[in-house]
């Protein structure tokens, strides 16, 4: 009876303790709604739109078991996706100081700072990712950290240009460091499967330029399958984007082009890379700026104006972005 108690005792305390460390460490909501307006020759059309809403949570399951969650509150859930809303739902077992392993919902390592942003910071993308199936799936990854600052992962998770029931995976290894303060990267290899069981290489070099006021950022993208004729530069994109901040403004430009040779087809006329379908081409350009009333981001508008070579229609949206914390837990 005495050996009961004391197990039972035992289990209490252990379950108590795991309590203790369970917590949530932060809920917060932002959102964006715009006016947006388009123009050309054939006419003019305009709307309000409200863009995002999200809902973060970070916390804790122990100290070095960590999870994050970001639900797009008004985006359809798909009868074949339940989780098509979700964009984060991983869990983060910090093994050691230099070792995790991240399980779940979360972003596929595809380097760049274009596709890195978080999708209420972007204003209007280029091909290469808007034709992307997905950018956030379920997952398993694995990250070292030789020194602070400097992460190298490996990750296996479903192919970003297939759908999420395809079968279809990609293998990716990234890294996100730095080579000194003024200039920081996202660089991945990824090894991209789609439905029809065809294989691309990716690489992505993203950079990211450091000069006081001004960022800079510039990125490079080379696809390529074994079987095309030349591997580099047929199948490419380049985007570069630029911020100036002069107190509680913005100026903001990005331009991008991209290509795939018409030459990047097998012997049925297929294209390799279904992103970019070989034969095509696209450039897309815009400038914006942005005003800060408090002096955070807790609050901004915006102004963007944007275009492109295929539809040749002139893009406006003008806007507002505001964040609130719910909860914050005291430190």
């Amino acid at each position: 009876m005495k050996r009961s108690l004391l197990l039972l005792t035992g289990l209490l305390a252990c379950t108590l303790l795991q309590a203790q460390q369970t917590h949530v460490d932060e809920i917060a909501i932002d959102t964006r709604g715009s006016f947006l307006q388009d123009w050309s020759g054939s006419g003019y059309n305009s709307s309000f739109q409200g863009e995002y809403l999200n809902l973060h949570i970070w916390g804790h399951l122990t100290d070095n078991l960590s999870f994050r969650v970001r639900q797009r509150l008004n985006k359809k859930i798909d009868e074949q996706n339940p989780f098509n809303a979700t964009d984060f739902l991983w869990l983060k077992w910090q093994a050691t100081s230099h070792w995790s392993f991240t399980a779940g919902k979360h972003p596929i390592m595809v380097g760049g700072y274009e596709i890195d942003s978080a999708p209420i910071d972007v204003y209007y993308y280029g091909a290469f990712s808007n034709n992307l199936y997905q950018y956030y799936a379920f997952g398993v990854s694995a990250t070292y950290t030789p020194v602070p600052g400097q992460d190298i992962s490996v990750q296996f998770i479903p192919s970003p240009v297939s759908p999420a029931k395809q079968n279809a995976y990609s293998y990716n290894l990234y890294w996100n460091g730095s080579f000194t303060p003024w200039w920081k990267t996202t660089w991945s290899y990824n090894f991209v499967e789609d439905e029809r069981k065809w294989k691309m290489n990716w690489i992505v070099l993203g950079n990211k330029f450091l000069m006081g006021p001004l960022v800079v950022d510039i990125d490079f993208i080379n696809r390529a399958s074994f079987d095309q004729p030349h591997f580099f530069f047929t199948d490419w994109t380049v985007i570069g984007k630029a911020i100036l901040s002069l107190g509680k403004w913005n100026l903001c430009t990005k331009v991008g082009y991209e290509r795939n040779d018409a030459a990047n087809v097998n012997a049925q006329g297929e294209s390799y890379d279904l992103v970019l379908p070989a034969g095509n081409d696209y450039f897309y350009y815009g400038a914006g700026i942005e005003f800060f009333p408090l002096g955070t981001d807790n609050l901004r508008l915006h102004a963007a104006w944007f275009r492109d070579n295929h539809d040749n229609i002139h893009n406006l949206s003008m806007g507002i972005t505001w964040r609130f914390t719910i909860y914050k837990r005291k430190a």
